[in-house]
């Protein structure tokens, strides 16, 4: 996980965007948004996390990088 990359999707597309892409992914297909990633793997990790702060940001009126931190902390306490 690439906080750059995830930071890029988010300013740069709009979650219908980010929701095709995901999709695309998942069918192993090339999605329509540049998505950077060494793997699907990866760029599946970018657009599920760009996906979950959209919706953060939209939903509660929260700023990026408290979305980010918010984020970030529930992926720390996924892997402990």
């Amino acid at each position: 996980m690439k906080i750059p990359v995830i930071k890029k999707l988010v300013e740069n597309n709009n979650l219908k965007e980010l929701m095709a892409a995901e999709a695309a992914i998942v069918d192993e297909q090339q999605p329509a948004i540049e998505v950077e990633g060494e793997d699907e793997g990866e760029q599946l990790t970018h657009v599920l996390a760009a996906v979950w702060i959209l919706n953060e940001m939209e939903d509660n009126g929260t700023d990026f990088k408290t979305a980010l931190r918010m984020y970030t902390q529930k992926v720390r306490v996924s892997i402990s």
